[in-house]
């Protein structure tokens, strides 16, 4: 005869290995290494600041709202 075979326990390592395998294409597909965050946080940032210089002021100093 055959062995025993606990077939939750089967279920159990195969369901952890197809989730494995998914975790691996993900990191693939959406992973962004540290670099790249950096890099778009400093574009970010450089933008904001480029533009912040730009903006148009009243006669009291504050900032001109361009919807009105």
């Amino acid at each position: 005869m055959g062995d025993v075979v606990n077939l939750n326990k089967f279920r159990k390592e195969n369901k952890k290995e197809t989730v494995g395998k998914q975790a691996k294409e993900n990191r693939i597909v959406f992973g962004r290494t540290k670099q790249d965050k950096n890099r778009d946080t400093l574009a970010t940032e450089k933008t904001s600041k480029s533009l912040s210089g730009k903006k148009l002021k009243n006669e009291d100093g504050s900032t001109k709202d361009p919807k009105k």
